[in-house]
């Protein structure tokens, strides 16, 4: 009876969001300066406050209140953290299907309160791709990059989707409820109906490509092409018979037969851009368990002082666990720390601003030469570890002067340096959402899922959208000398991501102390280094640390938070020679801490996230 009642209790606060304005999801949003060449991922939607959630068991933190009751709801009936996971995952492809869905891919990092996991379902490209895929193929431009919009629309960028196929991979190793069981919340809504958010109004309106797919117009739009209203309650039938498939067989409902045949006839046979995905892809479709990758971080303790420079020294490091590449997100983020860890940390935010900045510049040139997926070196896997080393590190930090380094070089890393790799041009990387959790067995989770850019290939299939993943490869398979890049695009390869999801440990009881992890494209890795700088460095609660203003950059430009981030600290950073760029920074930062036999949950207040738990 009591999971009839669950559900039955869901099913209520669909109908709860819809009579009360979507409760949580809709208010008077302010409206920022927008920018001019916006790099962000996902468009801006508002701002919206959140409260500081403070939990005693078990807590769950995802992009969309109903995704985050469905993961409580497989907690308070006894399920694991992966469980709960795999039910908010199923709800968040429904409810927020521009971030993410089945036709996408995944990074999970997993702690059963012991050990680390990681578990990837990145997307593959094709059998049958060569190195030119994005490439124009004839006129004045022949042998040039295509136009970003021109590759992701349509069948040519979708690669083989590897969520369902590593949510099943990590439920063999952790589960404890029936499969089953955990895709019947978002079935019931499937069928039921959701009420449609402003967030996702929003994008649905101001999104160009998505009305040009049948399906996709008749789901999303009126008979005027107009996106529902907010509170209009969506319903996807197609969807919930995909899901109860996937629920009875499991993954390969999705890789074999009809739904994969389905699938791979609307790649192939888009009008303007089909692609090159076949049934063969799909079956010979493996997701992975891969070792994490992890590095010890000794926050600094702000301000500084003599005394609190002995306690830091005196205190035990963190030990932060992500996925490795092709995941480039912990890599970078490890490095950005390291980098900074050679520095004083400024008592003035602008300082500290300054050295956040080239440290990400000179992790991004690292990132653009020699990140990618490590089963496609044409020598020995590469020692990810050199591009940590503490010695290494201080070699970069050393770069780093009172006058911005503007374009970060590459560094030589050992082990790496001997690659003979070209750096790969920066490109536009798009889309995400992220989930934490915490159970009341000391386990914790940090999955990042994508179809990468908003509402993915703009290609809908039986109710579920797909990746526009494979434009996440360099477009370009050599530099301007022929060295090959590593990211470029290859058969059966993974592209390279930003995904990061982490979990930071306590080093005396190697239990999860933090569970975190962001949306944002690229602008991920800032995202989540700042949200850890934030709370170890400078000591903020989670809520507050993911108020502040965001900036980063990615080898280029200072990009900055338009209309929060402070003029008089912009002017500043100009001063000490950044060119800067205002921009919109949707971010989908999560937060889970566990403090003083606590758990405190804290949302992005940029978009709908919410914390449920008990």
């Amino acid at each position: 009876m009591r999971r009839h009642s669950n559900l039955r209790a869901l099913i209520f606060s669909v109908a709860l969001y819809g009579v009360y304005g979507l409760c949580a999801l809709v208010f008077h949003y302010p409206v920022w300066a927008q920018s001019s060449g916006s790099t962000a991922p996902e468009a801006d939607s508002g701002w919206q406050d959140k409260p500081a959630w403070q939990f005693k068991r078990f807590a769950v933190v995802t992009a969309h209140p109903l995704a985050s009751e469905a993961g409580a709801l497989m907690l308070r009936e006894g399920g694991s953290a992966i469980d709960a996971a795999i039910a908010s995952q199923m709800v968040l492809g429904l409810v927020e299907p521009q971030s993410s869905g089945i036709g996408g891919g995944a990074f999970l990092t997993y702690s059963n309160g012991k050990t680390v996991q990681v578990y990837d379902g990145r997307e593959t490209a094709p059998q049958s791709v060569t190195e030119a895929l994005f490439l124009e193929a004839a006129g004045e431009n022949k042998g040039q990059p295509m136009a970003f919009h021109e590759a992701k629309v349509g069948g040519l960028a979708v690669g083989v989707p590897g969520l369902i196929a590593m949510l099943h991979l990590a439920h063999k190793d952790h589960g404890r409820l029936a499969w089953a069981r955990l895709f019947e919340p978002a079935i019931a809504l499937a069928e039921g109906g959701f009420p449609i958010s402003q967030r996702l109004h929003t994008l649905l309106k101001q999104d160009r490509f998505l009305r040009k797919d049948t399906q996709a117009r008749a789901y999303f739009y009126d008979s005027n092409l107009e996106p529902f209203p907010v509170g209009h309650l969506l319903r996807n039938p197609a969807l919930a018979q995909v899901l109860r498939g996937l629920a009875q067989e499991g993954p390969g409902f999705l890789h074999t037969g009809e739904l994969a045949n389905a699938v791979v006839a609307a790649v192939r046979g888009h009008v303007t851009n089909p692609g090159l995905l076949s049934p063969d892809d799909f079956k010979n479709y493996n997701a992975l368990r891969r070792e994490p990758l992890c590095f010890n971080w000794q926050p600094k303790t702000l301000p500084p002082t003599q005394d609190t420079f002995k306690q830091t020294l005196a205190r035990p490091a963190l030990r932060v666990c992500g996925p490795p590449p092709p995941s480039s997100g912990p890599l970078a983020i490890g490095q950005i720390l390291g980098i900074l860890g050679q520095h004083p940390y400024g008592v003035k935010p602008v300082d500290r601003d300054y050295l956040f900045l080239e440290a990400s510049r000179l992790a991004f040139a690292d990132r653009a030469k020699f990140v990618a997926d490590p089963g496609h070196f044409s020598s020995k896997l590469p020692d990810w570890q050199a591009l940590l080393e503490p010695s290494y590190l201080k070699s970069r930090a050393n770069l780093i002067g009172e006058q911005s380094l503007d374009k970060a070089p590459a560094g030589k890393p050992g082990g790496l340096a001997g690659q003979g790799l070209g750096a790969m041009p920066m490109q536009v990387e798009a889309g995400t959402t992220h989930v934490s959790i915490m159970d009341d067995n000391g386990h914790a989770l940090a999955l990042t899922s994508s179809i990468e850019s908003a509402f993915g290939s703009r290609l809908m299939v039986n109710g579920f959208l797909l990746n526009n993943q494979l434009t996440d490869f360099s477009f370009k398979p050599f530099d301007d000398e022929g060295q090959p890049i590593a990211n470029r695009v290859e058969p059966n390869k993974r592209p390279r991501s930003s995904m990061s999801p982490l979990l930071v440990l306590d080093p005396r009881t190697h239990r999860a102390q933090m569970a975190l992890g962001s949306a944002g494209g690229a602008l991920i890795i800032h995202y989540v280094a700042k949200a850890l700088l934030s709370t170890m460095n400078e000591g903020l609660p989670a809520k507050t640390a993911l108020e502040q203003p965001h900036l980063g950059s990615m080898n280029g430009p200072a990009l900055l938070e338009a209309g929060r981030y402070p003029e008089d600290r912009a002017d500043a950073l100009h001063k000490r020679g950044n060119e800067l760029r205002f921009i919109p920074m949707t971010s989908g930062t999560h937060v889970l801490l566990r403090k003083d036999g606590q758990l405190w949950g804290a949302a992005d207040p940029r978009r709908e996230g919410w914390a449920v738990g008990e």
